[in-house]
């Protein structure tokens, strides 16, 4: 097995279940238990593995709507818009994208009165032009991720 598949495997198998203990791994993996812990490190230091954390059902929680809030901000404040949109907590995602539209940003809320406050909380920021909101009716796949290929 090579060096970069061992990764790519020890990687699938923390994504079926990130709280593996050490020696599940190496078992699975058919190593040592020194030999995962070297390359977990490894994963860990080069950045590929930023860390864990349980998947939380918002919904679950009360947290059911999702909107999506595409927005377009004067060019040179992309960075300010951006990182505002990082500290709101419930702003699960923010990206800055090409197209008609400058940021999408993904949000969770408990209720519209939520998302409309929050909303109207963004519009009030002077740099933002122009913003369309739509509100998720149904998630098909949310936070999903996958298995890494492996070399042959």
């Amino acid at each position: 097995m090579t060096y970069e598949n061992l990764d790519r495997k020890l990687v699938n198998e923390l994504l079926g279940d990130g709280r593996a203990s050490l020696r599940s791994l190496a078992e699975d993996l058919d190593v040592s238990v020194t030999t995962v812990s070297n390359h977990l490190s490894d994963l860990e230091e080069q950045g590929i593995i930023q860390g864990y954390t349980p998947k939380v059902d918002y919904d679950e929680l009360g947290y059911d709507v999702t909107a999506i809030v595409q927005l377009k901000v004067e060019g040179s404040s992309l960075p300010e818009v951006t990182e505002s949109l990082r500290e709101h907590k419930q702003m699960i995602s923010v990206y800055e994208v090409t197209g008609d539209y400058d940021i999408i940003a993904v949000g969770k809320f408990s209720d519209t009165d939520g998302m409309n406050a929050q909303i109207k909380e963004l519009l009030t920021d002077p740099e933002i032009k122009e913003s369309n909101t739509s509100v998720v009716l149904n998630a098909a796949s949310e936070h999903e991720q996958f298995d890494l290929e492996l070399e042959e």
